[in-house]
């Protein structure tokens, strides 16, 4: 009873929810992004190139992943999310980067969203809300 009782105060933004993936190799952008999403209740985990994210999404159940293209040790965000797709065909794909402001046709993968840097935290969190149903 009494667990439940707190349980029922914990406002729902606490209670956790999805999984998100960040994969940025710059440290501070990728804490940004990963304490944005972590404070709306998110669990989220994080990895610094392609090859690390590739052994998280083999590890665990991912619902969103979120995705710099250029990535450290000459991986890249683009294989990463087909990659990921092949395993997952309905993953939620989001991709940044700071080097260009859009995606070429065929580029990405099917229904995934493009986010240009710099983007504000909200707005991330904004569309993992809205991707993921909340």
């Amino acid at each position: 009873m009494i667990q439940f009782a707190f349980a029922a105060m914990v406002p729902p933004a606490a209670l956790p929810w999805e999984t998100v993936l960040v994969v940025e190799d710059e440290a501070m952008v990728c804490e940004i992004a990963a304490e944005a999403l972590a404070d709306e209740g998110y669990r989220v985990l994080t990895a610094a190139d392609a090859v690390e994210a590739g052994r998280i999404l083999q590890a665990e159940r991912i619902d969103m992943l979120f995705t710099d293209i250029d990535l450290a040790r000459n991986t890249n965000g683009m294989a990463l999310a087909r990659d990921a797709r092949r395993h997952c065909p309905r993953l939620p794909v989001v991709y940044t980067s700071g080097g260009r402001q859009t995606l070429g046709d065929g580029e990405a993968v099917t229904g995934s969203v493009f986010v240009p840097k710099p983007y504000r935290p909200s707005q991330i969190v904004a569309l993992a809300n809205r991707i993921l149903g909340h």
